[in-house]
């Protein structure tokens, strides 16, 4: 089949790959090459590293809408559009130009957590199967028709990374499937139950703020829902300390009560139980275990280190 791909993060990178190892694909649109570091070096997205080693035409429009980037677009002459975290929304214009539509793949069992940020969502909410749900694309975010789903269990110590790795190869999978299903002609066309969505919104440096008058079950879900980005946070002597990896402990205090530091890690007092803090880094600085940070910035037992 005739495909043009839209993806530009490393989660559409195994999808990528899948599809041109058995279709035809007719070019990979990506989002502009952005600056980052600090150095501001023009950096390429994932998936045009990719399309460039694999030969692939690319385009890489500002914005999609654009009336010349949809004559474009639409002169490639694909049957299927394949849509994989491409970072812009597909105007309708496009939607109705291949034969067969334009197809996305999404990393939750919609209709639950649409939106930008669904890993992210669901190992901070607790829950303990995720999956990946391949759909036609409509009007709105996320609520076209649902084609295919496959399930994914979120284990106890996931962090964010971890479930996005096992997420990526598993939606590869599943667009394959759907492909083959499409050009068979036998694809499932399920309308969503609107009325059961729920949304993952795009995720600020704010909802990655610890704050121990929370329990130490939800900081755990916290910090590892935000590894590897944005990366939970804390306010500590004046300074914002990344916190990488915890582990909830035994033990109570107050709120931000330091209770203990060794090779275990920093261990502070919850709103309910505590938790050892692991992983940590000052600004600028390298990321340490809990002891090294708690010796570094010589505190006590009995101190407040957060609120």
């Amino acid at each position: 089949m005739r495909i043009l791909f839209m993806g530009t993060p490393e989660f559409a990178v195994p999808s990528l790959k899948a599809l041109a190892a058995e279709h035809e694909l007719v070019g990979v649109v990506t989002q502009p090459d952005r600056r980052a570091g600090r150095g501001q070096r023009l950096v390429q997205s994932p998936v045009k590293v990719v399309a460039l080693e694999l030969g692939l035409p690319i385009f890489q429009p500002e914005r999609i809408s654009d009336p010349q980037v949809m004559e474009d677009l639409e002169g490639l002459g694909a049957e299927l559009f394949v849509v994989v975290a491409f970072g812009q929304k597909i105007p309708d214009r496009l939607l109705a130009a291949p034969k067969y539509g334009c197809i996305n793949v999404h990393s939750s069992l919609l209709p639950k957590y649409r939106g930008a940020a669904p890993i992210n969502t669901a190992i901070k909410n607790g829950d303990t199967v995720t999956g990946v749900t391949t759909m036609y694309l409509g009007s709105g975010w996320d609520d076209g028709d649902i084609i295919l789903q496959a399930e994914e269990p979120i284990y106890p110590r996931d962090t964010a990374g971890a479930l996005h790795d096992r997420l990526m190869v598993k939606g590869a999978g599943l667009l394959l499937e759907t492909v083959r299903q499409i050009a068979q002609g036998t694809a499932p066309r399920i309308p969503q139950d609107h009325s059961q969505a729920s949304y993952a919104f795009k995720l600020k440096k704010e909802d990655a703020k610890v704050e121990f008058h929370r329990t130490a079950w939800e900081l755990d879900r916290l910090i590892r829902a935000m590894n590897p980005w944005p990366v939970a946070w804390a306010e500590i002597k004046g300074e914002t300390v990344r916190i990488w990896e915890a582990w909830p402990g035994s033990g109570a205090g107050s709120p931000g009560e330091i209770l203990s530091f060794s090779e275990e890690g920093l261990l502070v007092a919850c709103g309910a139980g505590s938790l050892y803090l692991q992983k940590l880094q000052r600004p600028g600085g390298k990321i340490l275990s809990g002891l090294d940070f708690a010796n570094g910035l010589r505190l006590r037992v009995g101190e407040i280190l957060s609120r």
